[in-house]
């Protein structure tokens, strides 16, 4: 079996991630403490304009986002997929928040594991569940 892996990529962006292989161990416990066995994981961090490309190819929608979640695992509870982000975005809404662009970046990142996880957003319950994961987690993340 193939050794566990989480890859940091750029898209038409320069963005450097801080501290790697703090923010690698610790979505690698995040996805282990959910029961889930991760094979490969991929954070391609992009600019609005490419992943509203995104958006409009592949899920029809014609609006910005922070994050889009692929899941292209093939077996249950096997973490096999590709978080695409957009670092302006992030720029934009750790401003917004109040928080570090690394901050809202982990934030976002770990907002997308919980989507390869089973978590969703999309109705008032499921996103106040969602939120409360994220904030979980973040919590054993120190200093990002």
């Amino acid at each position: 079996m193939s050794k566990p892996s989480i890859n940091f990529f750029t898209e038409d962006t320069n963005y450097t991630i801080k501290k790697k292989t703090v923010i690698k161990d610790w979505l690698k416990s995040a996805i282990a403490a959910e029961g889930y066995l991760l094979k490969e994981l991929n954070f391609i961090l992009c600019s609005d304009e490419y992943l509203l490309r995104i958006n409009q190819d592949y899920l029809n929608h014609d609006t910005y986002t922070d994050v889009i979640t692929f899941d292209n695992s093939e077996e249950l509870k096997t973490i096999v997929g590709d978080i695409f982000i957009s670092i302006e975005r992030i720029k934009e809404n750790a401003a917004t928040f109040k928080h570090t662009v690394e901050q809202e970046l982990c934030r976002v990142m770990i907002h997308g594991a919980l989507h390869l996880l089973g978590y969703k957003d999309k109705t008032k319950a499921a996103k106040t569940l969602m939120t409360a994961r994220e904030d979980h987690y973040l919590a054993l993340l120190s200093n990002p």
